[in-house]
């Protein structure tokens, strides 16, 4: 192909990429936590204007993800991975309100346009087998037992029109026993633009991911309509992981883990049990020197050339004091904000970006944000029968109650007793309180109380019944938690007996409870300050809140698996007696002993005396003439041993007659 046929096939790739680079953006926000520990949000947002998504025009969209949605009618999608367990006593309030996260495994939700129920299962089905090959995943395995309808829990992101809302179905489904990969990463890079070549999704590699503490990936898939601008499909992919930032270094530095020498310990002398025996190291009081190369394992290549800046949108950002140092590489622009929270750097130019952020004490911290409800969940009781939960929702505010849904899909082998289900009201310590002095302290400690016992917990509930292999339970509660108080859910429930087909190969490992899930409504949202990373429409203080809780075990009474194997040996060894038992009686011959001709020792020595006398009279005269060759070394030993062997042959013959009549007088008296 000649070169002048290349050009105008460039420049007309140039048009769209060049008009869409405002379309597409990227974000990676930094955010330490404590303790030694470091929250990396990656953001990557794209849009395609409804009307080339509907023509099949794709710039931005990924086409594989494009056709499954129209194929399988869906108008929005929700897709969660996640791995780990946010530690919210210590890392404070969760990423993008927690939006952006799912329960342990797998977790999607969608809303389906159809005409009838059925439809929507129908268009269900074929939406999670077609994502379960795009993905590498087993979200073929999500069908009616473990999918829900919620009511309450979940509202449309995007913009839909009125005349389309009452056409979609909302199913939601998890699969929290779905091990979480690589094998998930790279399908995911590959719906980028740059495919993971270039901007900040270089950084994200499968051995550090999945690495972390906790880590979760999503996307979300939306109609968006702005005002006075065309409709637009909007895709939104993040990757939040939180970072050991020592273990992560010590791969580099120490790969086999020793203890630090003596002589480089730094220890807190002003420490009561300080002495030469005992040491408080002062590392753990610093903030720990790290680096993009460090953590991550390589640089930034350059930005994405889709990627824009517009917005107030930067590719990177640390939310940290600007008492603390920072370096960045020669040629990048270094923006700090005015409130004094942190900074963001653009290195456009630059072709590999690293930020080096020293060891440092750091005097002006930035206070994590506290979470606006902390819940846990546990199971109560004992036995192979019955059993309990017991989930505790604690309100840490002093003002203000929380309000918020809570949601639980239990699978059908958990039957669940309604009556049951209670809440109680515990008022938080003392400590934990406002400090009032005199007597208008202990006024409002009995106010508090008392408010506390006139409060209303449940508002209202939903609940559909589990059906036996056909669908789940599902249990949907509007709840309402006091100012610093804590409610205690509790509720029974028996367990179900299994067929032997319905087992996992681990049987013994239990079956895991999908995480409940907890969104706070706008006005208890909105009064608790948060600050996590992305764009103003993440940060809008009207969003709900969500929050998991961990996922569960629970053991199911299990059979003996090994006795069908003692079962099999033991039946194929009576078959196999009884099989060689007959099958000798139709194949061997019998006879009797009187049938049988008398042994005698003698007649057969005899034999085989002759026999043998036989054959060395054969070859005899051979074996005496090769030796006699091989011992003469002249022509008159050769002639002289000719004619003795001429009348050794007649000799010869003559025994050999004689020797034919013995054995012929032999063979007669035998």
């Amino acid at each position: 192909m000649k070169l002048h046929s290349i050009l105008p096939f460039l420049a007309s790739g140039l048009v769209p990429a060049s008009s869409a680079s405002a379309d597409y953006h990227e974000r990676l926000d930094l955010q330490p936590l404590a303790p030694s520990s470091l929250l990396a949000s990656f953001n990557f947002r794209s849009r395609e204007p409804s009307t080339a998504f509907e023509s099949h025009n794709y710039r931005l969209f990924p086409r594989s993800l494009g056709q499954i949605l129209q194929h399988a009618g869906t108008r929005e999608l929700h897709l969660r991975f996640t791995l780990g367990r946010w530690d919210a006593e210590s890392w404070g309030a969760r990423p993008w309100r927690g939006a952006k996260e799912g329960g342990t495994g797998v977790e999607l939700w969608a809303w389906v346009d159809a005409d009838s129920d059925r439809e929507a299962d129908a268009r269900w089905t074929i939406l999670t087998n077609a994502l379960s090959g795009l993905f590498c995943a087993s979200l073929n395995f999500i069908d009616s037992t473990r999918t829900v309808r919620p009511v309450l829990s979940f509202q449309p992101d995007g913009d839909h029109a009125n005349s389309t809302l009452p056409r979609l179905h909302l199913l939601h489904g998890t699969l929290p026993r779905e091990p979480v990969c690589t094998e998930n990463l790279t399908p995911f890079l590959k719906l980028l633009p740059c495919k993971g070549k270039a901007g900040i999704s270089t950084l994200l590699d499968g051995h550090k991911l999945f690495d972390a503490s906790w880590q979760s990936m999503s996307i979300d898939v939306r109609p968006v309509c702005p005002d006075g601008s065309p409709c637009s499909l909007e895709i939104e992919q993040t990757v939040d992981m939180v970072i050991d930032i020592e273990r992560f270094k010590r791969y580099r530095d120490n790969p086999i883990p020793k203890p630090v020498p003596v002589d480089e310990l730094v220890c807190d002398t002003s420490k009561p049990y300080a002495s030469n025996e005992a040491c408080y190291p002062l590392d753990h009081l610093l903030e720990p020197s790290w680096s993009l190369n460090e953590i991550f394992g390589r640089r930034i290549k350059g930005v994405c050339p889709l990627a824009g800046e517009g917005d107030g949108v930067t590719p990177v950002c640390i939310n940290v004091s600007h008492d603390r140092r920072a370096f960045a590489s020669p040629g990048s622009v270094e923006h700090r904000r005015s409130d004094g929270s942190g900074r963001c750097f653009h290195f456009s130019g630059v072709e590999e970006f690293d930020l080096v952020l020293p060891k440092q004490a750091d005097t002006t911290p930035i206070q994590l944000p506290t979470p606006a409800l902390y819940a846990e969940r546990t199971f109560t009781g004992y036995g192979q029968e019955r059993g309990g939960v017991q989930t505790i929702l604690r309100n840490p505010s002093v003002d203000h109650a929380v309000e918020f849904v809570y949601l639980e899909s239990l699978p059908w082998f958990m039957r669940t007793y309604l009556h049951t289900l209670s809440t109680e009201v515990v008022r938080d310590a003392p400590s934990t309180r406002r400090h009032v002095k005199g007597n208008a302290g202990e006024a409002e400690a009995e106010a508090g109380a008392q408010a506390g016992a006139e409060h209303k917990v449940m508002r209202d509930l939903y609940y559909r019944p589990a059906l036996d292999r056909y669908r789940p339970t599902h249990l949907e509660m509007l709840l309402s938690v006091p100012a610093n108080a804590s409610v205690i859910l509790k509720y029974d429930f028996e367990k179900a007996i299994l067929r032997y087909t319905e087992y996992p190969p681990d049987a013994n490992r239990g079956f895991d409870i999908p995480a409940a899930i907890i969104r706070l409504t706008s006005s208890s949202s909105s009064s608790t300050p948060h600050h996590h990373p992305g764009s103003a429409s993440n940060n809008d203080p009207h969003k709900p809140i969500y929050l998991r809780t961990t996922t569960l075990l629970l053991s199911l009474p299990t059979p003996d698996f090994s006795m069908p194997y003692n079962v099999i040996i033991l039946t194929s060894t009576v078959m196999a007696l009884a099989f060689g038992s007959v099958f000798n009686l139709l194949v061997r011959r019998f006879v009797g002993a009187d049938e049988v001709e008398d042994f005698n020792l003698r007649v057969l020595v005899r034999k085989m005396a002759g026999r043998l006398a036989a054959l060395v009279q054969q070859y005899l005269p051979q074996l005496q003439q090769a030796l006699a060759r091989w011992k003469g070394g002249g022509e008159e030993s050769l002639a002289s041993t000719g004619r003795e062997g001429a009348g050794q042959n007649t000799s010869t013959e003559t025994q050999h007659a004689d020797g034919n009549v013995d054995v012929n007088k032999m063979r007669k008296e035998q």
